[in-house]
């Protein structure tokens, strides 16, 4: 099991096929960034920029990373489109976007990939769930983020703890 993570060079990479995914798929690289997890992010295009896609998913291995996130709306081509390019495992983050029926057309376009191309979905927006998914597909066999993890899982325990005795004490009001 390795020990620490590389910190120069990107675990994980975060892709969007556009700008405007940036607001949504930004919650992955923030808790990536508390976990202290090396990513990068890139805009892709599965339309667009079908040969960006292409090569940026044949040669994510190569460039060490061990899980890629990507988030789309609309027609959501590309978390699958990228899974059927590389072996590593793809997370994809369903985006509610201005082409988007309310998010429905996202979520099915990435949920329902045929059998031999598997693409993990979040729900709609979930970027930080696709980095907290990342994170434990990394701990698997790294010590360091494994731990790091349970720490974060403890710290998300106890703040609730302290909720339930504020409510207990009155602290915090119903509305």
């Amino acid at each position: 099991m390795s020990q620490s993570p590389d910190t120069n060079t990107p675990q994980i990479g975060i892709i969007m096929g556009s700008q405007s995914d940036l607001k949504v798929m930004s919650g992955a690289a923030d808790i990536l960034e508390q976990l202290g997890i090396p990513f990068e992010v890139t805009i892709v295009s599965a339309h667009r920029t079908p040969h960006r896609m292409l090569e940026y998913a044949e040669g994510a291995r190569k460039k060490g990373l061990k899980v890629i996130i990507a988030g789309a709306g609309g027609a959501a081509h590309l978390p699958g489109m990228v899974a059927a390019l590389t072996t590593l495992p793809v997370i994809g983050v369903p985006v509610k976007s201005s082409n988007s029926i309310d998010g429905w057309d996202s979520i099915l376009s990435i949920l329902q990939m045929p059998s031999g191309v598997p693409v993990a979905t979040v729900a709609l927006n979930g970027a930080t769930n696709a980095g907290l998914l990342a994170a434990q597909i990394l701990g698997t066999t790294n010590a360091v983020v494994a731990d790091t993890l349970e720490k974060h899982r403890t710290t998300q325990r106890d703040k609730v703890m302290r909720s339930v005795e504020q409510l207990r004490r009155g602290d915090i009001e119903m509305d």
